[in-house]
């Protein structure tokens, strides 16, 4: 096991490094120049000269993605002499728009991204589980039938939808809930859930309907395997076997699809807090793209790919806890 998860990270720090070099390229090869956008439309010719050494542009590409690799680890300086910014590790960058590190800005912005997520990750779990292992159990009833109908509408509805029907229906029309306004955990436990319902809300009835079809497909499966029909044979309870037989092998799939979308969603839902106004990673990447501050779009692509990828492996290292029959 030791050596697997050695070949894992080593393989995620190759994943991370050709995203990285592959993000670069897009972004600091396109013909918009960044120093430009930085430096505004009224600069001169000489103060453009400035910004682009400042921001280390007038050197050779390899020699900027180097400096931005050392950067990561140790830190750097944009500019030199008394008007030079120094950036401290983990420096992704340097937000001119922002005037500061983009590893700052990120840091301010993930608490939201993180509530968001893993409040509608609960929440769309024990909806889609619960209505896939119910389905599975009545196979072909009213039950099944009710519960796939509900999920395929719910999946056909686009979150944005969604939102803005929540909006107008809780917050405007009946007055149950404030509109959503971010307010940190620590402060006030009861104002961070209630300013968070209606986003958990609106990704999870996305979410909870794909989890619902694909829980409902892997029960029916494993149920139907023969070491099931020993354990009922054997006189186990129907609890038993449901739970710690059937749910235990039929979740497995579930944990791939789970790790993906917690891992693309910590990184940010854009539209969700672009709707509801909440200052996650996802909005500043949002912002981001049109102000073309591309220090920050790199920074937030790389803290995406981290995620996905972080997530991919503690999926792997669960499943030998979850399935036994997949252990290394």
């Amino acid at each position: 096991m030791t050596r697997y998860l050695l070949r894992r990270l080593l393989g995620v720090a190759g994943i991370l490094l050709a995203i990285c070099a592959i993000t670069f390229s897009i972004f600091y090869l396109l013909p918009n120049d960044p120093a430009a956008a930085a430096c505004g439309k009224t600069c001169s010719p000489e103060r453009l000269v400035e910004v682009r050494a400042a921001m280390g542009l007038d050197r050779s590409v390899p020699s900027q993605f180097a400096a931005y690799l050392t950067g990561i680890f140790a830190g750097r300086d944009y500019g030199s002499g008394a008007g030079a910014l120094h950036c401290a590790f983990p420096c992704l960058g340097y937000s001119y728009e922002y005037s500061m590190p983009v590893w700052s800005l990120l840091a301010d912005r993930l608490p939201v991204s993180f509530s968001l997520a893993v409040g509608a990750a609960l929440l769309w779990l024990v909806l889609g589980l619960g209505a896939g292992v119910t389905s599975a159990l009545r196979k072909g009833s009213l039950t099944d039938r009710s519960l796939m109908v509900a999920s395929v509408a719910t999946a056909s509805l686009p979150v944005y939808f969604t939102s803005v029907m929540l909006i107008w229906g809780v917050v405007r029309g009946a007055g149950l809930l404030p509109y959503p306004a971010y307010t940190a955990l620590t402060d006030d436990p009861l104002a961070w859930a209630s300013n968070l319902l209606l986003p958990w809300i609106a990704l999870a009835l996305l979410y909870a309907a794909m989890y619902a079809r694909q829980s409902r497909n892997s029960m029916i499966e494993t149920m139907a395997e023969p070491y099931i029909r020993t354990a009922r044979a054997k006189g186990l309870p129907a609890r038993t076997v449901t739970v710690k037989h059937g749910m235990r092998a039929g979740m497995t799939p579930i944990l791939t699809i789970f790790g993906m979308d917690l891992g693309g969603l910590l990184a940010g839902a854009v539209i969700t807090e672009s709707i509801f106004g909440l200052p996650g990673v996802g909005r500043l990447f949002y912002d981001a793209l049109v102000r073309s501050d591309q220090p920050v779009i790199l920074g937030v692509t790389l803290l995406a790919a981290f995620f996905i990828v972080a997530a991919n492996l503690l999926v792997d290292i669960l499943y030998a806890y979850v399935d036994p029959r997949v252990r290394y």
